[in-house]
């Protein structure tokens, strides 16, 4: 079963007694999600988190002029979702979209909030969870403000290597904020260099 994977995830954070990894076991629900199928869109609120076990998604919000803005992509042992929506039960202003076929495991608010009050190493995982994306969101912003276009390019290449691959460059654009076509200019010019 997919969950052991979670349990596994878990357990290399710190390590998990029976009693908690049968709690995650009753607390997860397993979902399998065609490519271009949304776990979220606008307007919707977000009410599970995702684990993704297998596969590719990317979260993205559409701008006045339909332009798409890539924030986040998540691959194997990723989670995603708008934490904003999740935690303030607002409509979200996201989708969230599979770009391969892929498995995931969902938790429901209600049930995160139980594993933290019942088995508070839960409340630290996912604290621990939630502060490593705070530093890469705030690492992403610092970026984009200091950095140019083909450095941003380059530590993305650096940063996820697997993930490179697994998407197309017009979504790379999107998530450094260039077109594709300045994109094709800077892999250009790093080919020949």
């Amino acid at each position: 079963m997919h969950i052991e994977s979670l349990i596994s995830y878990f357990d290399n954070h710190l390590t998990l007694t029976d009693e908690e990894k049968q709690a995650v076991r009753k607390s997860f629900s397993e979902k399998r999600v065609k490519r271009r199928q949304f776990i979220l869109q606008e307007g919707d609120v977000c009410k599970l988190n995702t684990f993704v076990v297998e596969g590719c998604f990317r979260m993205y919000m559409l701008d006045g002029n339909g332009k798409e803005h890539n924030l986040q992509f998540a691959i194997e042992n990723w989670w995603i979702g708008d934490i904003a929506s999740f935690h303030s039960e607002e409509p979200s202003r996201l989708f969230i979209e599979a770009i391969e076929n892929s498995i995931i495991l969902q938790i429901k608010k209600e049930d995160q909030i139980r594993l933290f009050v019942e088995y508070p190493k839960f409340n630290r995982i996912f604290r621990v969870f939630t502060e490593n994306a705070l530093v890469s969101y705030q690492r992403r912003v610092l970026q984009n403000i200091s950095s140019t276009a083909e450095e941003r390019y380059i530590d993305f290449m650096n940063r996820y290597p697997d993930l490179f691959s697994r998407i197309s460059n017009v979504q790379i654009a999107s998530f450094l904020g260039i077109t594709p076509e300045f994109l094709s200019i800077i892999r250009k010019k790093l080919s020949k260099s």
